[in-house]
């Protein structure tokens, strides 16, 4: 049970993770077939069709992700607040959950029907969804403006559902519709409908952020400030490429043969930067309003005096000189039948240290990381020119990376540490590092095989773009303990920055390798993803936590 209460914090955030993901495209296909599928001729076999079946996954789901989360989140009340099962389940979060799950299924089970009648049917179960999302909002358990806080939150999910949700089942549609005036007719409907949730998005986006950030200094000087900064940049990128497809929707004349396929790849990465947003979303639920830490901020001085730039440490300190980990302390006093009385923070230690050697040890880990993806970056940048062939063989320096990572990311743990190779994955930090691990060692082995033509696939090109996009969104939920709210901040600070130019590069190098040659927006983009793995060699170059 220890182990499950140490990881159960990150476990939450990817569990309120999946929820709003499977709620979105749920609710998002409901939408869609109501308001952009409205017209009785556009609602063809093909269309509907596609859409029941994806529906129908993506509740089961959703009513699966629920059921799990309140079976966790009841066990983890009964054990750490003594309560019983009668007791845990009067929970606000049972309730909700129910709520979702068996709505869920009423959905699930109208998509099954022989006999459709069920676009208009399924939004009473879709705006129930909605609803029990807010009875576990911060809205809701706000004491001020609670009624006016629901109210935005509720049109912010909705107008995120009916555009990011909407977009697979826009792709579904121009893919299977064979009628070029009907696949028209539903891009320019969808087009407004986007439009719509852009302004309401935005609107519900400001009106929150000013009552849970209030101040500009809260922007950079909390963690829910920053991670709300790193929404605001990511939405920045959706907008664009949101701009990008409506040109090409009012480009395309009503009776063109082809499907669009610029637009086609252009939505596959607005779907995949606005489900990384709602993880940014989900992440924000474990973190207090910035409004409510009153001092507890981070000046703009501070900022400076940590990040202005300095050498790097390229000298590690030895072992020796690092603090005995939490996890040790609290087994010694077990065994020497003392028990430690911590206040109990999910995914944070019994107990934990950080000396001047533990910083020292952690710097020099960034630093080295840095010099690699540097060169990372440099070598892809040299290829990309044509006159250095020999500089196509950059994604094996990640192996190295790997290596590197694996050895010192936590080296109270195997094989540096006393922790066994499998008792270290009971730590949530550690997990985390050890997927970072995997996730570098696709980069090497699967783009080292395509750029050197070993692979000729397609699909396998994606692999590359696909785990940078999904490394950065992982970063973005990368937890740290909380009993130093400045100091955690203070690396969070690095961390959002690698984490935007990581989803910048994989789907820029996603839209190089899907685009249509034709396409002048490729061109650009070539360029970009070897650049951002430049800039992240650089901020990883100059980290410090002192």
């Amino acid at each position: 049970m220890d182990k499950l209460l140490n990881i159960f914090g990150y476990l939450s955030v990817l569990l309120r993770a999946a929820t709003l993901c499977f709620q979105t495209l749920t609710i998002g296909g409901v939408v869609f077939l109501v308001a952009v599928t409205r017209a009785p001729e556009l609602r063809t076999a093909a269309v509907v069709g596609a859409c029941r079946k994806w529906i129908t996954w993506f509740a089961l789901a959703l009513a699966a992700t629920q059921v799990f989360y309140v079976l966790s989140n009841t066990m983890i009340l009964m054990q750490s607040a003594e309560m019983s099962f009668s007791e845990a389940v009067g929970a606000n979060f049972v309730y909700a959950g129910a709520l979702a799950a068996a709505s869920a299924l009423v959905i699930a089970a109208i998509c099954g029907l022989r006999k459709w009648r069920g676009n208009v049917a399924m939004l009473i179960p879709a705006l129930v969804i909605l609803a029990a999302a807010l009875m576990t909002s911060h809205s809701v358990a706000r004491m001020e403006h609670r009624v006016f806080l629901t109210f935005l939150t509720g049109l912010h999910q909705a107008a995120t559902a009916a555009w990011i949700g909407g977009l697979p089942y826009l792709l579904l549609a121009l893919k299977h519709e064979r009628d070029p005036l009907i696949r028209q007719r539903i891009s320019a409907n969808f087009s407004q409908l986007a439009v719509v949730s852009v302004a309401l998005l935005f609107l519900g986006g400001v009106g929150l952020s000013l009552a849970y950030v209030g101040s500009w200094s809260a922007m950079y000087g909390t963690t829910y400030g920053a991670m709300v900064s790193a929404k605001i940049i990511m939405f920045g990128f959706l907008l664009m490429l949101g701009a990008l497809n409506y040109r090409i929707v009012k480009g395309v004349a009503p009776d063109a043969g082809g499907r669009p396929s610029s637009l086609m790849r252009f939505g596959e990465v607005e779907i995949g930067i606005g489900l990384t947003i709602i993880l940014a979303a989900a992440s924000l639920t474990s973190q207090p309003p910035a409004i409510d830490l009153g001092s507890d901020k981070v000046s703009a001085a501070e900022i400076f005096q940590r990040y202005a730039p300095r050498m790097p440490r390229l000298k590690s300190p030895p072992l020796s000189a690092l603090s005995e980990s939490g996890e040790e302390v609290a087994k010694r006093a077990a065994a020497a039948g003392v028990v430690i009385p911590p206040s109990f923070v999910p995914g944070q230690a019994a107990a934990s240290f950080t000396g001047p050697g533990d910083i020292a040890w952690s710097e020099y880990n960034h630093n080295w990381a840095g010099i690699i993806v540097l060169g990372v970056g440099l070598l892809s940048f040299l290829n990309r020119t044509g006159y250095f062939p020999w500089a196509k063989h950059w994604p094996l320096m990640f192996l190295g990376l790997a290596v590197f990572l694996f050895l010192r990311s936590d080296p109270e743990n195997w094989p540096l540490g006393p922790n066994g190779f499998w008792e270290s994955f009971s730590a949530p930090d550690v997990l985390q590092h050890r997927l970072i691990v995997l996730l570098v060692t696709a980069f090497a082995v699967f783009e080292w095989s395509v750029v050197t033509d070993r692979i000729k696939s397609p699909a396998a090109g994606l692999v590359f773009p696909g785990v940078c996009a999904l490394g950065g969104a992982i970063l973005l939920t990368h937890s740290h303990a909380l009993g130093n709210v400045k100091d955690e901040l203070l690396v969070e600070l690095s961390h959002i920055p690698l984490a935007i130019l990581g989803i910048a590069a994989g789907w820029s190098r996603w839209l190089e390798l899907r685009l249509p040659p034709e396409d002048r927006t490729r061109r650009v983009l070539s360029w970009v993803w070897p650049v951002c793995f430049i800039l992240v060699g650089v901020v990883l170059l100059n980290y410090h936590e002192a």
